[in-house]
């Protein structure tokens, strides 16, 4: 779909995420994706400078890393102004399997266990926010960020 979409489009993985990194407007994007889909879906679009300014501000410094624990970024549909208090874990009493530490724009960000009851904790990220969220992991996003500034190979990164 990126080729199709004829505005230096890049797609960066396999969730459908796209860089598109010729200027167009949110409605013309969000048109030409939805024409393209064989189904109705939710189409989450920030702009690029979002991203950088998110990366740029290491949301995730000094937060635990490792192969049990993944760094994740929610993007919302809308920009909620009454989001719940940050942190906000999940389950509330009990280890943590979903921390949500902070939003900033169309943005949560947080961290979940890599383990299956976090999957179900990652699913209530659309009724906590109170609008449609997409999540992505901070590797995803940092890709992302690599393609907006010119440093990305459609070879993988």
């Amino acid at each position: 779909m990126a080729r199709e979409l004829k505005l230096d489009a890049i797609s960066i993985g396999a969730a459908g995420t796209f860089v598109v990194r010729r200027p167009v407007s949110r409605t013309r994007l969000r048109e030409e994706i939805m024409r393209r889909l064989p189904f109705e879906a939710d189409v989450m679009i920030c702009e690029g400078n979002e991203i950088l300014r998110l990366v740029s501000a290491d949301p995730f410094k000094g937060q635990p890393t490792g192969q049990k624990v993944l760094h994740f970024v929610g993007v919302m549909a809308n920009q909620k102004r009454h989001l719940p208090n940050v942190p906000l874990v999940l389950p509330s009493s009990g280890a943590w399997c979903l921390k949500i530490l902070g939003a900033q724009g169309p943005f949560l960000h947080g961290l979940c266990r890599r383990e299956m009851k976090a999957i179900g904790y990652l699913g209530q990220l659309d009724k906590i926010a109170g609008v449609a969220v997409t999540t992505r992991s901070w590797n995803t996003i940092l890709r992302i960020a690599r393609a907006l500034e010119g440093g990305y190979n459609r070879a993988g990164g």
